[in-house]
C-alpha cells in the first residue's frame, strides 16, 4: 500500500499489504501472529478500512488525513504553521511579542495560550501589568507548569548580595548566556520580574535570538557552524562548596545540538564561563575551536542580534533557555529580582493541550467527528500520540 501524492491531493495505491504497514496495537505479547494479513483493504471517504482475520469481525480505519500526517513512503512534508520558529535580531525592540497578566491568569486559558505561543515563536515573551510581588510572580509562572528545583532552590527572590557563588548574585555586567549548560537537561523556560531598584541606575536586561545568531554564523562562516555542532564541550557547576555539577557524559555537549533524524537546529548551549578545560578535544581541532567561539561571539555581540531592554517593575520577561541567551549590563544601587526555571518538557506539555484546544492541526479537525476517535477526552489520532 502507498499513498501517492498528486498535487495537492493524494491516490492510494493498494498491493498486497504486508504486517509491518499499518499499526496494529500488542504485537509484542504474541496474541497477534507475525503473519497477519488483512481480509479486505477498502477505500472509504472517511479513510482506510482494514478488515482483520479474527474470531469476532475486527474492521480498523486509518483517516485520510492521519495516514498522510504519517506517511514514511513516501515521505510528505507538510508545512507547521504551529511550530514556525520566526528568527529576530535588534529590531524586535520595535514591537517584542507581550501580553498582559491578566490574560495569562484568565480561566479560559486563551491568554496562557497566547503567552506560550509568543515563546513557541520567538523564544520568549513579555508579561505587563504584574502585581510586584514575589506571590503573585510565582502564581503567573505556575500557570506554565511546576517550578524546576535546582541547587539554587525553586522560586528565587534575590538580591546581588553574593548569597550564591554565581555571577548573577553580583552587580557586574553579564555577557550573553544560557544557564544550566552543565546539567543533562539544561532548564527549559526562565522569567526574571524586576521587584524593585533603587539608589541607582544600570542593569538592563539583554535577550539574543540564538537562532538568528546560529543562522547568521552558517551563513557566513558555514565552517565554524559546523565545529560548534560537532565539538562537544565540557562544563561544570562548582561555586558552591556543597555542589558539582557536570553533564552526562561528562565530555558534555556540542554548542548548537540539532535533532538526529531532520538535522533542525533545537538547542544552544553556551555559556564561557561555565566552560571546563577542553581536555577532550581533538589536537587537529584546537585551531579551528577557537576560530569557531571567535566567529560565534562576533555574532552574538553584534549591534544587530542585541536587544535590550530596561525591564521595569511590573514587567517580567520568560524566555526559551534552549533558544534565547540572556545577559545584563552593570547596575549599581540595590535591585531585588524574583523568578523560576520551568522544565523544558513541563511548557511543551502545556503548550500542546492548549494547541489541541485553541488550534487543533488538520487531522484533529478532520478526525473529531469520526466513530471512537475519543478516548478520556482526547482525540487518538493526535499527532503526539
Amino acid at each position: 500500500m502507498r499513498l501517492q501524492p498528486s498535487g495537492d491531493d493524494l491516490s492510494l495505491q493498494v498491493s498486497e499489504v504486508s504486517p509491518d504497514d499499518l499499526p496494529i496495537v500488542s504485537t509484542g505479547d504474541g496474541k497477534i501472529p507475525h503473519d497477519i494479513t488483512p481480509v479486505r483493504v477498502e477505500p472509504k471517504i472517511e479513510g482506510l478500512e482494514v478488515s482483520w482475520p479474527s474470531t469476532e469481525s475486527h474492521i480498523s480505519l486509518y483517516p485520510w488525513s492521519w495516514l498522510q500526517r504519517n506517511s514514511y513512503d513516501p515521505v510528505i512534508h507538510k508545512f507547521d504553521a504551529a511550530n514556525e520558529k520566526i528568527l529576530w535580531g535588534a529590531r524586535i525592540e520595535q514591537s517584542p511579542p507581550t501580553v498582559t497578566y491578566e490574560e495569562t491568569m484568565h480561566e479560559d486559558d486563551r491568554g496562557l495560550f497566547k503567552w506560550l505561543s509568543n515563546i513557541n515563536k520567538f523564544g520568549f515573551s513579555l508579561v505587563q501589568g504584574i502585581p510586584t510581588t514575589p506571590e503573585a510572580t510565582q502564581k503567573l509562572v505556575e500557570r506554565i507548569g511546576f517550578i524546576r528545583q535546582t541547587h539554587y532552590g525553586g522560586f528565587w527572590d534575590f538580591t546581588a548580595d553574593l548569597a550564591m557563588g554565581d555571577l548573577a548574585y553580583t552587580n557586574v555586567p553579564l555577557a550573553a548566556h544560557t544557564d544550566t549548560t552543565y546539567f543533562t537537561d539544561p532548564c527549559g523556560l526562565q522569567l526574571f520580574h524586576l521587584l524593585s531598584h533603587t539608589d541607582g541606575s544600570g542593569g538592563a536586561s539583554l535577550l539574543v535570538d540564538g537562532f538568528y545568531a546560529a543562522s547568521i554564523l552558517k551563513d557566513v562562516h558555514p565552517e565554524a557552524y559546523e565545529v560548534l555542532s560537532k565539538v562537544h564541550i565540557t562544563s561544570h557547576a562548582a561555586g558552591e562548596p556543597s555542589v558539582t555539577y557536570r553533564p552526562n557524559p561528562p565530555t558534555g555537549y556540542p554548542v548548537l545540538g540539532h535533532d538526529p533524524v531532520t538535522g533542525e537546529l533545537i538547542q544552544v548551549r553556551w555559556n564561557n564561563d561555565d566552560r571546563s578545560v577542553m581536555n577532550q578535544l581533538d589536537p587537529h581541532l584546537v585551531d579551528a575551536w577557537y576560530s569557531a567561539i571567535r566567529a560565534w561571539n562576533k555574532c552574538l555581540t553584534s549591534p544587530d542580534s542585541e536587544f535590550w531592554i530596561q525591564l521595569q517593575p511590573g514587567t517580567a520577561v520568560v524566555f526559551d533557555n534552549h533558544r534565547v541567551l540572556h545577559g545584563r549590563s552593570a547596575f549599581t544601587g540595590k535591585r531585588r529580582m524574583c523568578g523560576a526555571y520551568i522544565g523544558g518538557d513541563e511548557y511543551r506539555s502545556k503548550l500542546a493541550v492548549l494547541t489541541e484546544k485553541f488550534a487543533p492541526d488538520t487531522v484533529l479537525r478532520a478526525t473529531n467527528d469520526l466513530p471512537m476517535a475519543m478516548a478520556n477526552g482526547r482525540n487518538i489520532w493526535n499527532s503526539a500520540l
